[in-house]
């Protein structure tokens, strides 16, 4: 694996939880989280269709599209969620805790995802070891959570 793909997934997860505080002070201002979110969403949004615009990257056919299965087009609706849920959470848990438990959830659902090729990723059974990586990681967020 290359060591650059490695240093910019270090980033985009430290992004997270920089995020996480941006948007929650963000939602103090506006007076609700759904009004933050909403507004990160559109800022994201207009991001996108700017990075489409500028690599010239062209919409496949409708029909193409159409052929997608429905729950191609949730992951949106699961960013809403995501995004939302860090919004409330962070002023309340802390970015340490906050992380913590996402990252928790992240792996056992990553691991369930592996292990019976769930939504496209190739199966990578549970074993020994990922089993004890992930119980090491939610013992470890329970320390970070009682510190």
């Amino acid at each position: 694996m290359s060591l650059l793909l490695l240093i910019f997934a270090m980033v985009a997860g430290a992004l997270l939880p920089t995020q996480a505080g941006i948007n929650a002070q963000l939602a103090k201002n506006l007076g609700h989280p759904l009004l933050a979110a909403s507004v990160s969403f559109a800022l994201g949004t207009i991001a996108l269709l700017l990075f489409t615009l500028t690599f010239h990257i062209h919409l496949p056919e409708i029909s193409r599209a159409i052929q997608a299965p429905w729950y191609f087009w949730v992951g949106g609706l699961l960013g809403v969620i995501y995004l939302t849920a860090t919004i409330i959470l962070a002023p309340l848990l802390g970015a340490a805790t906050m992380i913590g438990l996402i990252i928790a959830g992240q792996m056992l659902a990553s691991i369930t995802l592996d292990h019976f090729g769930l939504v496209g990723f190739p199966v990578h059974p549970l074993g020994f070891w990922r089993a004890v990586g992930a119980i090491f990681l939610i013992v470890g967020v329970v320390l970070i959570q009682r510190s």
